[in-house]
């Protein structure tokens, strides 16, 4: 274990900034983490991820995650000014209960990689460690567009761990929204409805 998984803060707080740079496989241009403690095994939560079409319900820019097969998966996302962007994505590593990761196939409309990984926390469940690295599409004016309309991956990142939390302990996610049709990013259906 590196020092930085050993800290409180995510990698995206250290001092050393070869920390973040090797966490880009691809050498991709910007990377973040960030952590959450559920309050589940690591096995059930992984469970839930590895299937990645659960992931439109706790994500709140993906439209649609289409799976090929257990490998392959094609994910279309939310961008700023009311586009999607859309990339195929390949399974680079897999242990069932310890981590997943994943990088975009050459020639996709943006390059990311990642990994999720999940470690036994004890009494108090998992802590679930998200990575991505990716390039943003249309270089730095893109990237501050993507901030101004909270589309960028850092911020998304936090959020969504959150989120998945919220569901993996509750079955539901909490809104300020006075109604589902307000509340333009929870799932159409409920999760759990036939």
């Amino acid at each position: 274990m590196s020092v930085s998984d050993q800290m409180d803060a995510p990698t995206t707080a250290a001092r050393d900034s070869d920390v973040r740079a090797q966490e880009a496989p691809r050498d991709e241009s910007s990377v973040t983490s960030a952590y959450v403690t559920i309050a589940k095994p690591a096995q059930e939560l992984y469970d839930f991820w590895r299937d990645f079409s659960n992931l439109a319900q706790v994500m709140e820019n993906i439209e649609r995650i289409e799976v090929q097969d257990r490998s392959r998966s094609t994910w279309t996302v939310k961008a700023p000014g009311g586009r999607s962007v859309q990339w195929e994505s390949v399974v680079t590593d897999d242990e069932p209960s310890k981590r997943i990761a994943w990088q975009s196939v050459e020639g996709s409309e943006i390059r990311n990689s990642g990994r999720v990984e999940f470690q036994d926390a004890g009494d108090r469940g998992t802590v679930v460690r998200a990575v991505i690295a990716y390039d943003p599409p249309g270089g730095v004016i893109a990237q501050l567009a993507a901030k101004l309309f909270q589309r960028e991956p850092a911020l998304q990142a936090r959020r969504d761990l959150r989120r998945f939390k919220q569901f993996m302990e509750t079955g539901e996610i909490s809104t300020s929204a006075r109604t589902r049709a307000e509340a333009t990013d929870l799932p159409s259906a409920a999760p759990n409805a036939a």
